[in-house]
């Protein structure tokens, strides 16, 4: 059975021309505060806070992928949520993250759940940072963005995990129980 979307009422908010020295003192104001996130982009400050829904989603798809690469054997490396800092352009932590084969300081994918709307700079700190590929989980669909020239390209597929069918776990993420989800999953692949 699939869940019903639901969002509860928008948790963000962005403003614009934002120096970075400012933007570090309000990352000093919300430091004792949790479930709240703060991306700066090029002058542009988005303060997140993080709901069920989001946490949900973002927990099944780390059980999920974590089950697709060791049933397909995939040497990774989970870093999940670190912050990830161009010092006076950018700052941001991407809801998951991985490299695969070796770690290295630059994240072959991240990952975005996407709940409430956001920043038109969602790619740019991916871009200034050089990340390969990007995924943006929203509205239940998964959108895949590949580095191309110094730009994203959409694509239907990741080019990292050719043989994942998107499709699929989209299907499984909207499921009501995390247990039939996996089990789905698991099915799926072996």
């Amino acid at each position: 059975m699939n869940q019903t979307l639901t969002k509860s009422a928008d948790q963000y908010l962005i403003k614009q021309a934002v120096t970075w020295e400012q933007f570090k003192a309000l990352q000093s104001a919300f430091a004792e505060i949790g479930g709240v996130r703060l991306i700066y982009c090029e002058g542009v400050l988005e303060i997140v806070g993080l709901g069920r829904l989001h946490e949900k989603i973002c927990v099944l798809l780390t059980l999920l992928l974590g089950q697709y690469f060791v049933l397909k054997r995939i040497a990774f490396v989970a870093t999940g949520a670190y912050t990830q800092e161009l010092t006076g352009k950018a700052e941001f932590q991407a809801d998951l993250s991985y490299n695969f084969g070796t770690e290295k300081e630059i994240s072959d994918l991240c990952i975005e759940i996407v709940v409430t709307s956001g920043s038109v700079k969602k790619l740019r700190k991916y871009q200034l940072k050089g990340v390969p590929e990007v995924w943006f989980w929203q509205d239940g669909k998964i959108s895949i963005y590949r580095l191309q020239d110094e730009e994203y390209v959409l694509l239907a597929a990741s080019e990292w995990l050719p043989d994942l069918d998107i499709a699929h776990l989209e299907q499984c993420l909207l499921m009501e129980s995390q247990l039939d989800a996996m089990l789905a999953f698991q099915e799926r692949y072996q």
